[in-house]
């Protein structure tokens, strides 16, 4: 989505900020398919046989960005990467609900010998099959440390943000993008091996 319907949907995002109800009824169709490409992205890295489906997915986030309050969103950048945040969120949820409920049994293991390559991984999905707790529990110790190191392995990894599109959203060089996301990569598949 680029130029004029980019604009679209920064136009009708600053709308329902603003409290147009109506401005969200016609940018439902503009996101969908975006919002069905991001959790297609997601669902790609999930073990095979993973019972919740895309399009369930895609429903649940668009019910909690429905509910979201308090957003001023800025742009269709930023609006997909809130969306990566609450798929994420959502996905993590329920991978913790089945370690709960199997003791761990049923997640998909990680080979932690073997360095994590998040180019490889986000490419081949199922291939290499990743334990997306694990995962995430070191995305939020890399948080603690360098927020936006974590923000960029998100957006990029997990949101398919471009570099450009993330260097947008965090305000800073593509440059500085490309750096934080060789470090944090390097970071993460460290903290993944122990």
């Amino acid at each position: 989505m680029r130029g004029t319907k980019s604009a679209e949907v920064t136009t009708l995002l600053k709308a329902w900020s603003h409290g147009d109800a109506a401005a969200l009824d016609r940018l439902t169709p503009l996101i969908y398919d975006e919002l069905r490409h991001l959790a297609h992205r997601y669902m790609r890295l999930e073990r095979a046989g993973h019972t919740l489906q895309t399009t369930a997915l895609v429903n649940e986030a668009y019910l909690r960005l429905v509910d979201a309050k308090g957003i001023d969103w800025h742009d269709r950048v930023h609006f997909l990467a809130v969306s990566a945040r609450i798929m994420r969120r959502i996905l993590v949820d329920a991978a913790r609900a089945r370690a709960s409920a199997k003791r761990g049994g049923d997640l998909a293991r990680v080979d932690h010998s073997a360095p994590v390559d998040f180019d490889q991984l986000a490419a081949t999905g199922s291939d290499r099959a990743m334990d997306l707790c694990a995962l995430d529990d070191a995305l939020e110790a890399l948080a603690q440390m360098d927020p936006r190191r974590a923000q960029v392995i998100e957006l990029r990894f997990f949101g398919g943000l471009t570099v450009e599109e993330t260097a947008e959203v965090l305000n800073i060089s593509p440059q500085s993008v490309m750096r934080d996301w060789r470090l944090a990569r390097t970071w993460l598949a460290r903290e993944l091996r122990r």
